[in-house]
């Protein structure tokens, strides 16, 4: 969701309260297209962000600590030069457009006291950061340059006098009637009641007029379809809305839909089911651009990994395909022992210049043709047949060997894949990268220093009865739940044969209920590539007889005692 002018005007009123005469201490540059501002006000520090990123534009406080390069941009030593040690004396938008202007009371040169005003335009991949002087308008410079060759509505360059971009004729929120909204409604036909809204009025985002027309029961209806009472509906909710950004009555919100951050809003959004609320707009802004930017981080870097992890099994795949054909053909080993010895007990019989000879087959008493070379003698021949034998021989032990190492590999990076899918931080798709390296999957990064590693958080569940049961994400949440975090007398299971997630029920001390253990058994399930079957079967046994064998794979165990449950999973 971009950031709408209806929350930026709830973020402003925040931002004033906050900052307002505030001293700005320092200045940072994180990002090429970002800012982070160090302010202290009324004996308190806080950090704002402004972002002109392409995806993510916005504004608001933030506790995030970022690394700063060590060479401040050129954008970031002017700011310092004009801004630091200034003090914010007003923060404001221009309507409801997204727009947020910061003037900056500091001293030049002289010591004169000027004013620079910090634009902020937040409009897509068109969003800037742009540093203006108050009295007259013209740029000194900003975060991204647009030259005219770039923009034929804007250049934005220092020197140039600043231009903001031309107004929509929309109505605001507090300047609409009844009248108004039913005319310019009927003009409309045709279109959905959300798109019109969308288009009528200025600061709404698809997700605010989606949840007008839903509050209204219209969201499914097309303008040329609504009532007069539809429309006394929708005025009365657009008059709603009105009345809480007047009295400052916010209620900042998260919509989160398949557990992700799906949309935020500064009210209520009645439409999802599934809301998280927040005390201010700022905090609410801050957790879902957070998330995000860490859906994103993790959208990323999974699908760089899976496409790795891919690649590696493509390749065992056409292995194992070949290994089992080599297998099956050197299994037919035993023919050339038959051919040896029928041509030994047949010797009197051929000649050098035979090329195959027919005899009877005395295992089966059937009559066989066996084939020769005519460069060697019958006796040569045979000799050849018996080495044949003994090497295919040779060779389906050692193929059965390959094939068991080779489906061991497949597993273990089926798991992975599995592991990839199931991380929720970007840090535990980092340990299964790195893991990989360990295992010689993928190249290793040289790194300068080396960093205390923390090991990432397994999901945690309470079971009905109230036991603590945990979830491994990756391998090394797996070992770490199943060699340290588990008592010897606490429950482990694991899908049987199916490669998914060490489960640990901590048992207290005390036996473990069977409805207990069932519910552990399908979180076992639900986490594993047989999370979208029925009848899963899953071990379970106490973890006291789960060991780790020598030179043994992350995740990989071999336990013994154990009971089989079948379930199917489910999300609920």
């Amino acid at each position: 969701m971009a950031l709408d002018g209806i929350t930026l005007y709830g973020i402003v009123n925040e931002l004033k309260s906050t900052l307002l005469d505030g001293k700005i201490d320092k200045i940072y540059q994180p990002e090429k297209d970002e800012i982070i501002i160090f302010i202290r006000n009324n004996g308190k520090n806080y950090k704002l962000l402004l972002s002109a990123n392409a995806n993510f534009p916005r504004v608001y406080l933030t506790d995030e600590n970022k690394e700063n390069p060590i060479t401040p941009p050129m954008f970031c030593m002017l700011l310092r030069k004009y801004l630091q040690g200034g003090k914010i004396i007003d923060i404001y938008q221009r309507g409801f457009d997204r727009i947020l202007f910061i003037d900056v009371l500091s001293r030049d040169e002289l010591e004169k006291e000027v004013i620079k005003t910090l634009v902020i335009e937040i409009m897509g991949r068109y969003s800037n950061i742009i540093l203006i002087d108050k009295e007259s308008r013209i740029i000194i410079d900003s975060i991204k340059r647009v030259y005219k060759d770039m923009s034929k509505i804007r250049e934005i360059v220092p020197d140039v006098k600043y231009e903001m971009p031309p107004l929509q004729d929309k109505f605001t929120i507090q300047n609409f009637r009844k009248e108004d909204l039913s005319r310019e409604l009927k003009l409309k036909n045709g279109k959905k009641v959300d798109k019109a809204i969308l288009e009528l009025f200025e600061g709404f985002s698809p997700v605010l007029s989606r949840e007008i027309a839903y509050r209204s029961q219209v969201d499914d209806r097309y303008i040329n379809e609504l009532s007069e009472d539809d429309i006394e509906n929708l005025n009365y909710n657009l008059n709603l809305l009105k009345s809480h950004l007047e009295n400052s009555n916010f209620k900042p919100c998260i919509a989160y839909v398949d557990d992700n951050p799906y949309e935020f809003s500064i009210i209520e959004l009645t439409q999802y089911e599934n809301l998280v609320f927040y005390k201010s707009v700022n905090e609410a802004a801050l957790k879902f651009y957070r998330e995000k930017a860490n859906a994103e981080s993790l959208k990323s870097r999974s699908h760089d990994l899976k496409k790795l992890i891919q690649t590696h099994l493509e390749r065992l795949y056409n292995k194992l395909e070949k290994q089992l054909d080599e297998l099956k053909n050197a299994e037919n080993a035993d023919i050339y022992k038959l051919y040896g010895e029928l041509i030994t007990s047949n010797l009197y019989k051929l000649n050098k210049k035979t090329d195959a000879f027919k005899t009877i087959n005395y295992y089966t008493g059937e009559e066989i043709t066996i084939p020769l070379d005519i460069k060697y003698t019958p006796n040569e021949n045979a000799q050849m047949y018996f080495k044949k034998y003994a090497k295919l021989k040779n060779a389906v032990e050692f193929l059965t060997k390959q094939i068991e190492e080779t489906k061991k590999e497949i597993e273990y990076l089926e798991g992975q894949l599995l592991n990839v899918e199931q991380c929720t931080l970007p840090s535990e798709i980092d340990e299964i990268r790195e893991e990989l390296a360990d295992t010689g999957y993928i190249k290793k990064k040289n790194k300068d220093k080396k960093q205390k590693k923390s090991i990432s958080k397994p999901l945690h569940y309470i079971s009905s009865d109230n036991f603590d049961i945990y979830v491994g994400k990756n391998n090394v949440q797996n070992d770490y739940l199943t060699m340290k975090f588990a008592d010897i007398n606490d429950m482990w299971l694991h899908t049987k044969n199916i490669p998914g997630s060490h489960v640990i029920i901590k048992s207290k001390g005390t036996k473990i209920p069977d409805s207990t253990i069932l519910e552990a058994a399908k979180l076992a399930a639900l986490h594993s590539k047989a999370k979208n079957s029925s009848n899963v079967p899953v071990d379970y046994t106490l973890r006291k007889y789960v060991k780790k064998t020598a030179g043994s794979k992350p995740g990989f165990v071999i336990y013994t005692n154990q009971k089989t449950l079948y379930v199917t999973p489910d999300n609920k």
